[in-house]
């Protein structure tokens, strides 16, 4: 990142070989990084999340054809040469079908943890003191997302960091380890169960059999029009937008107690409405499964709660 012309006099530094000043910025100042993230999220701010994801300076060009991939790449690179900034060619990669990128592998099939991380999670050794418990928790904290109730199941060790703590390592921290150990290395698959009514949608996340999340809202204005199949699908579709941070990357299983729903996938004749929303629903390695409504308790009356707009776990549990 050039330093303004007129600037350059004031990183001035003399050493015993003469005089110097920096035309870039140096290494090692505490607001760099976020003037550069700023800078490239101004530079690519039409094609953010679209096709290209930027993390200081880790670009990930991202496409759904060989086609299209060639079109992005061709835009990010002009738009690099316009604003005079050059990557080095032996630290880029192209046309990869499987990447690393900050801790994640990324596919075709979705997101997942970088396996070399779970191994070095697998072989980690008990730590001895403060400073290897915080080494642990740094690692696992960069992945709690993918857990529920971290904060609950780190206590016993954070509780080790406090000031004047002797360090005792017990059974409840020993258990804390292994359990989050295990939470890193082992994911169950995601279930959702969502049913709609002419009150509104209402949807419960699961895993492991333990409720992760719920969420209802009322119908809008619109959708009390709706036939009961895209209802049905509405409450669906809405799971998948609140949830994706959850589901997206990840296997899951729908259930609802529509049957037709099933066989959405091989449909020929969809409305437009329903042809949008399958597209989005093709972006998640998902199951859909029939679930007779009198077993779908939770969901069934999330969804006839008349008064409610939208509720989610943290709300209900409040």
């Amino acid at each position: 990142m050039r330093i303004r012309e007129s600037d350059i006099p004031k990183t001035a530094f003399v050493t015993r070989y003469g005089h110097h000043e920096f035309t870039v910025v140096s290494f090692g100042l505490t607001n760099a990084p976020a003037y550069f993230m700023n800078m490239m999220n101004m530079i690519f701010m039409k094609e953010l999340d679209q096709c290209v994801v930027v993390f200081i300076d880790d670009i990930l060009i991202f496409s759904k054809t060989r086609e299209e991939h060639e079109q992005h790449l061709r835009i990010v690179l002009e738009k690099l040469r316009e604003k005079q900034l050059y990557g080095k060619f032996s630290k880029c990669d192209f046309w990869l079908e499987k990447v690393a990128f900050l801790g994640h592998v990324l596919t075709a099939e979705g997101v997942s943890v970088d396996p070399k991380k779970v191994e070095a999670v697998s072989n980690w050794k008990t730590p001895r003191n403060a400073t290897e418990i915080r080494s642990f928790l740094g690692l696992a904290g960069y992945y709690r997302r993918f857990m529920e109730n971290f904060s609950k199941i780190a206590k016993p060790m954070t509780g080790l960091l406090k000031n004047n703590t002797p360090y005792e390592w017990d059974d409840k921290c020993e258990g804390s380890f292994q359990l989050l150990k295990e939470k890193l290395t082992t994911a169950p698959d995601f279930v959702v169960y969502c049913d709609a009514s002419r009150q509104g949608l209402g949807c419960v996340l699961m895993q492991d059999n333990k409720v992760v999340s719920y969420t209802s809202r009322q119908l809008r204005a619109h959708e009390e029009n709706y036939p009961t199949h895209d209802l049905e699908l509405a409450a669906v579709v809405h799971a998948l937008k609140i949830w994706r941070h959850y589901l997206m990357g990840n296997k899951c299983k729908i259930y609802t107690d529509h049957k037709s729903l099933k066989y959405i996938f091989t449909q020929t004749e969809l409305n437009m409405r329903q042809r949008r929303w399958l597209e989005l629903i093709n972006d998640y390695e998902l199951e859909i499964h029939y679930h007779p409504g009198k077993a779908n308790v939770v969901a069934d009356a999330l969804s006839r709660k008349s008064y409610c707009n939208l509720l989610t776990g943290e709300e209900l549990s409040a």
